[in-house]
């Protein structure tokens, strides 16, 4: 790999190609570094508490062997890529095993049975540049800087030409597909790409991806919350990965975020992006659940009239839902009559409670979102490439540290997004454009150093 690095890191700052007239004639060699599951170690966490799995006994950092590359698919040098919540959810897994996935889609035809392998290939994110297309592929050219959205569908049938989301063989890429992100090279279908944003640095550039374009279609998209200018939005984990974009878009949009965070530390965050309205459930001690199994309807009482206090009594037109369990009870009631509660991912559990005569009686909706179609994937990187949308980018680990990584995202020490340097030597390459950059440094570095 180390000449298909070289040939990246000696182009010229030209922000829509780094390709010279030779760079598809470089030899792609027949393995990659990649980060993987095991199949035979899928019992490896049994019988011990979710907290208690530990990610750096069970993702490797090994050499693999290049998969055949299909038609409509590209090979991406990757030269960064990041930890989601689904790589953690692989690393332990919960709920289930990937593999299980893996051989279903095995089962499609000929060229997924690829797919089907005893190792699994991790990584929903990815920056960087493709180095091969597949026949078809018209759009993408070899020498291209590229980010990568990890749905992947197939569009055989009918269902999905409304909404790709609603393809019956929706995927997402580096979870319910093998050959992910956190690797040299990734297999992407060629209309997973879209352009790298030109003044970010390719760790910078990986980050956004999965939860940018899912926080994108949750609140904004007509597919969500179609956020309006003027809505309150109640915003769990504000300055987390998802929650992060999502009081982004809230302020960009002209809506109120009311954010929910655990920490002033979070808070000052919230703050720093232009958030005025802050919850510290910490400082305020909201306790929504009396033991495992019985919610107190007084505390979501309580946790609503603070609500009203800081909108000047106004209540939430849409909620922002994505710890599930613990909080959807209370997401509901706080929900204006009428109102919205979109819900994704569901972190602290999937069986979530709530008092129905709260929903029924006043007319409020719960729309289920799930990552992103290619228009709003586009929609969402297009607004971090004109700089109205940044990066929530706090710390960048080695390839190498991957497991260290997810851990720190399994136990929620981090902030905002985890970053991983794949091919790329060290943090801050791949910047085309200066000028741009310099004008958001300072929200670029929000979520660094805290």
């Amino acid at each position: 790999m180390q000449h298909i690095l070289d040939a990246i890191l000696a182009a010229s700052d030209d922000p829509r190609s780094i390709a010279s007239e030779d760079f598809a004639n470089l030899e792609i060699p027949e393995s990659y570094r990649a980060v993987t599951v095991h199949k035979d170690e899928v019992d490896m966490f049994e019988g011990l508490a979710s907290k208690d799995k530990d990610p750096r006994r069970s993702l490797h950092v090994e050499d693999v062997a290049l998969p055949e590359l299909g038609p409509g698919e590209a090979y991406v040098a990757v030269m960064a890529s990041a930890i989601n919540y689904n790589t953690v959810w692989t690393s332990i897994f919960e709920p289930v095993s990937t593999f299980g996935f893996l051989e279903r889609y095995g089962r499609m035809s000929e060229l997924t049975k690829r797919h089907d392998l005893p190792y699994h290939v991790v990584g929903s994110d990815l920056s960087g540049v493709v180095l091969r297309t597949g026949p078809g592929v018209t759009r993408w050219q070899p020498g291209t800087e590229v980010v990568a959205h990890c749905l992947s569908v197939e569009l055989e049938d009918p269902d999905g030409h409304d909404d790709t989301m609603l393809d019956p063989q929706q995927r997402i890429w580096g979870f319910e597909t093998n050959f992910g992100g956190l690797a040299h090279i990734a297999l992407v279908k060629a209309n997973q790409l879209m352009p790298k944003p030109a003044h970010l640095t390719w760790e910078e550039a990986a980050s956004p991806g999965l939860v940018n374009c899912t926080a994108y279609r949750q609140l904004v998209s007509k597919n969500g919350g179609a956020m309006k200018q003027g809505d309150n939005v109640l915003i769990w984990g504000a300055s987390g990965g998802l929650g992060g974009f999502a009081t982004q878009y809230a302020l960009n949009g002209g809506a109120t975020p009311v954010c929910v965070v655990s920490n002033e530390e979070k808070a000052q965050i919230a703050r720093s992006m232009g958030a005025e309205l802050i919850i510290n459930r910490s400082e305020e001690g909201y306790r929504f659940w009396k033991d495992e199994h019985t919610q107190d309807p007084q505390e979501w009482k309580r946790f609503g009239a603070r609500i009203r206090e800081l909108t000047g009594g106004e209540d939430i037109d849409i909620v922002f839902e994505h710890p599930g369990r613990e909080t959807f009870g209370a997401s509901v009631y706080v929900t204006r009559k009428g109102g919205t509660i979109t819900t994704c991912a569901s972190t602290s559990g999937y069986m979530h409670e709530y008092d129905n005569r709260y929903l029924w009686m006043n007319l409020k909706k719960i729309i289920s979102s799930h990552f992103a179609n290619y228009r709003e994937s586009w929609e969402a990187n297009r607004l971090i490439a004109k700089g109205k949308i940044h990066p929530t980018l706090s710390r960048t680990y080695s390839l190498d540290e991957v497991g260290q990584a997810a851990l720190d995202v399994h136990h929620n020490k981090h902030q905002g997004k985890v970053g991983v340097l794949c091919l790329a030597p060290e943090e801050g390459l791949g910047v085309r454009d200066h000028e741009l950059r310099a004008r958001h440094e300072t929200a670029i570095n929000r979520f660094r150093g805290v």
